[in-house]
């Protein structure tokens, strides 16, 4: 058999940092209204000259070098984001000439915004396993400042910048030991983002049904944390690490106790990165390796959700 595993990760935040504190001066709204819903105390805002494929980039890179890899030893490149730097190119194309590389695969992802990470690792991974490709960088990068209104405290408060790199390579040991995909668009209009219109395709701001979100979103992990598991043949009690999407605190919060684990066994990032969308997961593991929570041999179970809806997990032995 042939697996693929985890070899490098990468992340990039932003330099500017937009603090609840500065939210009370932009829109009706208080520090102690936001943490208590949200979780969040700051968030990464992006520079006028960084964009999805700037700060892809930079996650890339160091997610290399933790891999001991160059550009040219990648077979497939793919990036998830529901804000990219342009229509087409694809982000991955012009990401593959900033990397000064060219011949191997490169493409887009936008599954649905924040599900979009689980999507392109698990196509990585299927590359992989076929033998078709050897290395694959898979990057979320997200630029959700752009996209948000910042007069609706519901929404603005959020969302933050930054993008989170994954280098994936193969094994004749399990490492990804499976990865599972779901959507239901009968649940489109709970959170999504319009186009202006059809002559003039400006994004406008994300759209989100908060209250109605959180309930799918708890119903839909519980289960997909059953199938993970039962695909698997393990227990609750195997799991070292819960690697979630970071949406909200009270979402994290029902998570942890639907898998039976201490919150110290999730990783969070929420209270000072926000939601990140598709970089949310990324970001999240690659502060877990680098500051040595998460080591090698051990079992992480990591998530994701977002608008269509869109969900997909993943059962990793780093």
């Amino acid at each position: 058999m042939r697996y693929s595993k985890i070899l490098g990760t990468g992340g990039y935040l932003p330099e500017k940092v937009l603090t609840n504190h500065d939210l009370e001066k932009m829109v009706d709204t208080t520090d102690e209204w936001i943490v208590t819903r949200t979780g969040i105390h700051q968030r990464h805002i992006a520079a006028d000259d960084e964009n999805a494929v700037t700060m892809a980039e930079q996650a890339g890179r160091v997610a290399l070098e933790a891999a001991g890899l160059k550009p040219d030893d990648i077979d497939m490149i793919i990036v998830t984001s529901t804000t990219p730097h342009m229509v087409f190119p694809s982000t991955a194309c012009l990401l593959q000439e900033r990397f000064g590389i060219s011949g191997c695969a490169a493409f887009d992802l936008n599954a649905s915004a924040c599900a979009g990470f689980m999507y392109g690792f698990s196509i990585a991974d299927q590359f992989i396993r076929s033998g078709m490709i050897k290395h694959a960088l898979v990057i979320g990068s997200e630029v959700m400042s752009r996209v948000v209104d910042w007069t609706d405290r519901s929404t603005c408060v959020l969302f933050g910048d930054g993008a989170g790199a994954v280098v994936l390579g193969p094994t004749a040991e399990p490492g990804v030991l499976s990865t599972h995909l779901h959507a239901d668009g009968k649940h489109k209009d709970v959170l999504y983002l319009p186009l202006g219109n059809n002559r003039t395709p400006n994004l406008e701001s994300v759209k989100m049904m908060g209250n109605q979100l959180f309930k799918l979103a708890v119903n839909i992990l519980g289960d997909l944390f059953d199938e993970t598991l039962e695909a698997n043949q393990m227990q609750k009690s195997d799991i070292d690490w819960l690697v979630p999407h970071q949406a909200n605190i009270r979402i994290i919060q029902a998570m942890a106790k639907k898998l039976e684990l201490p919150l110290d066994r999730v990783v969070t990032t929420l209270d000072k990165q926000s939601n990140t969308s598709s970089a949310s997961i990324p970001l999240a593991l690659d502060e877990a390796i680098r500051d040595g929570r998460i080591q090698r041999g051990q079992l992480l179970l990591m998530e994701g959700f977002g608008g269509g809806l869109a969900w997909g997990s993943a059962l990793v032995r780093y």
